[in-house]
């Protein structure tokens, strides 16, 4: 059994169709047929049913794929791990951070990242359930609240965050420094859309505590949310880290007790997933960005204290 016999035997899985397939590997399709037939005669199984010019895969042809995608993956995992061993500053890191605030901070880190590694190709995706992508193995590394537990994955916490009721410094609720969960169903608010995964853990915390939240307008991009919210046009929940990055003076957030809204958020990647010098970087640049951030947070509640004080 030959590589190239598995490389051939893939692609025909893929497209059902000798001539197409030969034409996409730039074979003749008699080359491909006799692979093939070579394969199915040394493994003692049909590999694929003809059925006319249409063929289909066998229930022996679909064990060969899956071992075949398994194959190959770690066939990739060692050419990266030997490429990292010659440090060779190449390759490719795929990231997804769920839309938001940490859609904001990993593209804050893009920049530093280029400098150091420029020779990397870098993917950042904004996405409503990074998690599921790595599970598909569509992206190297995600960046979001701490998934429920699951063995096949990595999970490195990055910090705890918290989450406020935000306003304008005019509104009628501005002058108050906390608000009780549930009377959060009381004023107008602009949301993430159903589906997106913060939308999931508010909407989880509403039932918890029996509120049920009907949004008057609902967005994917918290930029747009917050131009929204100082406008006066209602009010939103986001966390600590996006208020302290995109607050310009205009707003006001307020703490949310009884109970308080705190999510953890950490760095995912598959357990079988060859985690390279890049991806490492990348985590360390992240780390050392939230932990800065944190101390200009904490400094910007002192000075908030303080003048409550006064």
């Amino acid at each position: 059994m030959e590589l190239r016999q598995l490389e051939y035997f893939m692609a025909l899985c893929e497209e059902l169709h000798f001539t197409k397939t030969a034409e996409k590997l730039r074979i003749g399709q008699p080359t491909l047929s006799y692979q093939m037939k070579a394969l199915e005669d040394e493994l003692g199984v049909r590999l694929f049913d003809r059925l006319g010019k249409k063929i289909a895969i066998t229930e022996a042809g679909k064990i060969l794929l899956e071992h075949c995608k398994i194959v190959f993956e770690n066939l990739k995992y060692a050419t990266e791990q030997i490429e990292e061993l010659q440090n060779v500053k190449r390759g490719k890191l795929v990231i997804g951070a769920l839309s938001g605030d940490l859609s904001l901070i990993a593209s804050k880190v893009l920049l530093e990242f280029h400098a150091k590694y420029p020779h990397v190709q870098i993917q950042l995706f904004s996405l409503d359930d990074p998690v599921e992508k790595v599970k598909q193995n569509e992206i190297d590394l995600a960046l979001t609240f701490m998934p429920r537990p699951d063995d096949s994955f990595i999970q490195i916490p990055l910090y705890q965050d918290e989450f406020y009721l935000v306003v304008r410094k005019d509104h009628a609720w501005a002058e108050r420094d906390e608000i009780e969960f549930g009377e959060i169903r009381n004023i107008p608010l602009i949301l993430n859309p159903i589906g997106h995964c913060f939308r999931k853990l508010f909407a989880d915390a509403c039932l918890s505590v029996g509120v049920v939240i009907q949004p008057i307008i609902e967005s994917t991009d918290s930029k747009s949310i917050l131009e929204l919210v100082e406008e006066g046009i209602g009010a939103t929940i986001i966390s600590s880290t996006l208020f302290s990055l995109e607050n310009t003076g205009i707003l006001k957030a307020i703490k949310i007790t009884n109970p308080a809204f705190i999510k953890k958020v950490s760095i995912v990647h598959h357990k079988q997933k060859y985690i390279g010098s890049a991806a490492k970087g990348f985590i360390e640049l992240l780390m050392n960005f939230i932990n800065e951030n944190r101390a200009l947070e904490k400094s910007y509640k002192e000075r908030q204290l303080s003048k409550a004080r006064q």
